[in-house]
C-alpha cells in the first residue's frame, strides 16, 4: 500500500463518490493516476471510501460534499485549492431519484419531489461546477462530466419504439434534460478555453438510486458502468465537448 501522492497527478472530484458508481468512478480514475477527491455528503462514510482505495494503493482523500449544501460547496472548493491549487477533473455523479423510492408521492405531478431533484440533480450540478471552474481554469486541461441518462432524453421520451417511452418520473427525466441543457450551455461558454463538459449516460446501473428492487433488476454493475464516465474524464486535448454520449456512442438529446 502506498499514501504517497504525484503532484503532476490529474486532480480528479467525483461527487456522490461513497458507493455505488461513483466509488466505481473514483477507483477507475485513481487506477489511470488520477489523485482522485472522493466527495459524500456523510463524511465518515466519504472517508472510509477514500482509505479503502489507499489500501488497494491508489491516491485518494475524502472531502466532505453535500452539492445541496451552497456553504459547504464553497469550502470544499477552498479546500481543494488550498491542498491543490487547481482542479482537473469534475465528475457531477451525485443524483436522487425520490420517484421510484417514495411510494406516497402525489404522481405524475408532485411538487417537493420536483423541489427536491432538481435541488440535488439540477442546481447542485450547477452549484459544484461554478464553484470548481476558477480551479478548473488553472488546468491545463479541464474537464467536466455530468452524469446523465438516456431517461433525460426527450427524443427517447417521445419514441414509442424506445425502451424509455413507458416510464413517467417527470422530475427526475427532467432535471436530467435540464442538466444536459446545462452541459450544452458549459461548453459553448467554454469554448475557447482548454475544458471540455460532456454528458454520459452510464446506462442502467446496480444502485440505490431506483430502490431497493433496482440492484436485482438493473442489468450493469457499477464497475461495467464506470468506464465510459471514467473515458470522457480522461479526454485528450482533440476530445468533443458539448456532446451526450453512452457506452455505443451518441445519444440523442
Amino acid at each position: 500500500m502506498t499514501n504517497t501522492y504525484d503532484d503532476n497527478a490529474p486532480i480528479a472530484l467525483v461527487t456522490g463518490a461513497n458507493r455505488g458508481l461513483g466509488l466505481a468512478v473514483a477507483r477507475q480514475l485513481a487506477e489511470a493516476g488520477a489523485t482522485v477527491l472522493v466527495g459524500g455528503r456523510d463524511s465518515a462514510r466519504a472517508a472510509d471510501a477514500a482509505t479503502a482505495l489507499r489500501e488497494a494503493g491508489l491516491a485518494a482523500r475524502p472531502v466532505t460534499l453535500d452539492v445541496t449544501d451552497h456553504a459547504q460547496v464553497a469550502v470544499a472548493a477552498a479546500h481543494i485549492e488550498r491542498e491543490h491549487g487547481r482542479l482537473d477533473i469534475l465528475v457531477n455523479n451525485a443524483g436522487i431519484l425520490p420517484e421510484a423510492t417514495t411510494p406516497d408521492l402525489e404522481r405524475p405531478l408532485d411538487l417537493a419531489a420536483f423541489r427536491s431533484t432538481f435541488e440535488t440533480n439540477l442546481f447542485g450540478v450547477a452549484a459544484v461546477t461554478q464553484a470548481m471552474l476558477p480551479l478548473l481554469r488553472r488546468s491545463p486541461a479541464g474537464r467536466i462530466v455530468n452524469v446523465s441518462t438516456a431517461m433525460g432524453s426527450l427524443a427517447e421520451q417521445l419514441d414509442p419504439e424506445s425502451p424509455y417511452f413507458g416510464l413517467v418520473l417527470p422530475a427526475y427525466q427532467g432535471s436530467k434534460a435540464a442538466l444536459n441543457a446545462l452541459t450544452v450551455a458549459l461548453s459553448k461558454s467554454l469554448a475557447d478555453t482548454p475544458i471540455l463538459v460532456n454528458s454520459v449516460c452510464p446506462g442502467w446501473v446496480q444502485t440505490d438510486l431506483g430502490g431497493p428492487d433496482n440492484r436485482a433488476a438493473a442489468p450493469t454493475s457499477p464497475e461495467e458502468a464506470a468506464p465510459v464516465v471514467a473515458r470522457m474524464a480522461l479526454l485528450g486535448p482533440d476530445g468533443p465537448s458539448g456532446t451526450f454520449v453512452d457506452r455505443a456512442g451518441p445519444l440523442p438529446w
